[in-house]
Formats: C-alpha cells, sequence, structure tokens
C-alpha cells in the first residue's frame, strides 16, 4: 500500500483547491496516482456542482478584455453572493473566459442555446453530405458531427485555450471552481467585437 504524505495532500490541495481530507482521500482511492486523484476529485465536484446548479445567481460581475486593441470582449460570470464575485478566484475565472471567448470566437453560451431550427438545418446538411448509406450508419454520423459543431461553437463545450493538454472544455473549467469556491457559477452571457467584423 502507498503511504501518502502530508506534502502529497499539500501539493494536490494547492492544484486542485480542494480540502484536505478529500486529497487525502482522492490519493488514497488512487494510490498516490496524482493524475488518477485530480479525475477522483473532479468527478466528486462535479458530483457537487450539480447539486448547486439549482440554485440562484444573482450576483457576479461583468469582466472585459482587449486583444491587442483589435478583439474586445464583455463576460457577465454569476454567482450566489457578492462575497464569492470578489474573491481573486472568480476574478481570475472570469478573465480566463473573457480570453477564451476573444481567442475560440464562440457562438453561444450552451448548446441549450442553440435556437431549434440551427440544429435542425444542421443535422440536414450532415445527413445530405451521408446519403446513401443505411439509415443507422446516417444517424451516428450525424449525432458525431453535431457534437463538433457543439464543440465548435458552443462556449461550455470547448476546449479551454490555457489547457495544454487539450482535455479540459470550459465548462470543466467551472466545474472546477464551482467545487472550490462552493457556489454554483454561471456565465450568463456574452459580447464580442472585431475590428472590421461585420455586424
Amino acid at each position: 500500500m502507498t503511504t501518502i504524505s502530508a506534502d502529497m495532500v499539500k501539493e494536490l490541495r494547492e492544484k486542485t483547491g480542494a480540502g484536505m481530507m478529500e486529497c487525502k482521500k482522492a490519493l488514497t482511492e488512487s494510490s498516490g496516482d496524482f493524475e488518477k486523484a485530480m479525475i477522483f476529485l473532479r468527478q466528486k465536484g462535479l458530483a457537487s456542482a450539480s447539486k448547486k446548479a439549482g440554485r440562484t445567481v444573482s450576483e457576479g460581475l461583468v469582466g472585459a478584455y482587449i486583444h491587442m486593441d483589435r478583439i474586445g470582449v464583455l463576460v457577465e460570470l454569476n454567482c450566489e453572493t457578492d462575497f464569492v464575485a470578489r474573491t481573486d478566484d472568480f476574478r481570475d475565472l472570469l478573465k480566463d473566459i473573457a480570453m477564451h471567448v476573444a481567442a475560440a470566437n464562440p457562438t453561444y453560451v450552451s448548446r441549450e442555446e442553440v435556437p431549434r431550427n440551427v440544429v435542425e438545418s444542421e443535422k440536414e446538411i450532415y445527413r445530405s453530405q451521408v446519403a446513401g448509406k443505411t439509415p443507422q450508419v446516417v444517424e451516428k454520423i450525424v449525432e458525431g458531427k453535431l457534437e463538433k459543431f457543439f464543440a465548435d461553437s458552443c462556449l461550455l463545450d470547448q476546449i479551454f485555450i490555457k489547457d495544454p493538454d487539450q482535455k479540459k472544455k470550459v465548462k470543466d473549467l467551472l466545474v472546477e471552481k464551482i467545487a472550490k469556491l462552493g457556489e454554483n457559477i454561471v456565465v450568463k452571457r456574452f459580447a464580442r467585437f472585431q475590428v472590421g467584423e461585420r455586424l
């Protein structure tokens, strides 16, 4: 059995923001493997985040990011209390999301925001591209292409630009902060402006 040292627990706590006991449990469950322990904590965070998802978010901040005087972004990020809105963690999250919007240029916040007619139109395009295959194959391809569409156009489904491993989505980033700060956090809306862009 792997011995879990206080230094290991401290390092995992610094990386994840989770409590000491949760970090120790995660390391014990994963036999000291940091990557598995982080996944364990994220899964646990996801569970606690889903419990908080129904809570009212009437506080928050509006943040701005300007990139080389050519791209400007405004983001409204909401949380439950003014106390959390004033924390460095919340402000850093807001800045990261605004930078991400500037770089990745999403169209919608979430897939739930995509109008039904847009989804149906995309499906029709994909079906016409694979005409002649069996209905089961066509539907499987269409669903795969639709997932790619969501990953390209929906902020929460996009891969976070500051994640070098290309595994963390923006929604995973939110879940981590929800687990750390203990409040529901929601990206309410964003606006992106680019010089020369047609309206």
